[in-house]
């Protein structure tokens, strides 16, 4: 039998909150394992029962959609977030996208749009309601620009990526672990990429990730 994804559901209208249970419920491929009122049971769900997708309302009480989606990054849950919110908000969509939100869905749209966000997150791909377009295309030149101006422009894939784990404080070994690579290659990484943005010290390359984390 061919598993499903596993999902929660978090919002305070427990009206939207079984709407969205029965829309997403109605595709065999998509199985809800709980849902909570607020952001805290929401926490303790997600701990316990580790599903593949957490549906989180951005305005919640006891924790809000922010507080959440940190405290799954920190415990690094390999959980997928979709944010649900009623406003058409740029700022609230950036310090999702910076927090590594992959799905963002406006409640408007959320009827017929969340099966797909929930598949795609679920998927590793990223979900934005159309309507957001204008967001991911005013970001998209605003990242273009700082990476111009950080030099970050200059990196490939794989040295973006250690310089990512760089800003976590992860140790080389820890890098190496994650991205499946030898410590030398992570150690030879991490020497190109402060070559390359003209750093030196021991510790200036850390400084850097660390100070431009949310840009990395």
């Amino acid at each position: 039998m061919e598993s499903t994804t596993t999902v929660i559901i978090a919002d305070d209208h427990p009206i939207f909150r079984q709407g969205l249970r029965q829309i997403i419920e109605a595709d065999a491929g998509l199985t809800i394992v709980a849902d909570a009122e607020d952001g805290e049971r929401a926490l303790e769900l997600i701990r316990d029962l580790q599903p593949r997708v957490a549906v989180l309302d951005v305005d919640m009480p006891r924790k809000d959609g922010f507080a959440v989606a940190r405290e799954i990054q920190s415990a690094r849950w390999p959980v997928a977030i979709v944010f649900l919110t009623m406003h058409k908000n740029e700022p609230i969509f950036n310090a999702a996208m910076d927090l590594g939100v992959t799905g963002f869905v406006l409640k408007d749209s959320a009827a017929s749009e969340i099966v797909t966000a929930v598949r795609a997150v679920a998927a590793g791909h990223g979900y934005v309601t159309p309507l957001l377009t204008d967001f991911l295309l005013h970001r998209s030149r605003a990242r273009a620009l700082t990476d111009e101006r950080l030099g970050l422009g200059s990196l490939t894939l794989s040295e973006r990526r250690v310089l990512k784990l760089v800003a976590d404080s992860r140790s080389s070994k820890a890098i190496a672990d994650e991205l499946l690579i030898s410590v030398r290659t992570v150690d030879r990484h991490r020497a190109n990429i402060a070559a390359k943005l003209d750093l030196k010290g021991s510790h200036a390359l850390m400084q850097f990730a660390i100070a431009h984390k949310s840009l990395i």
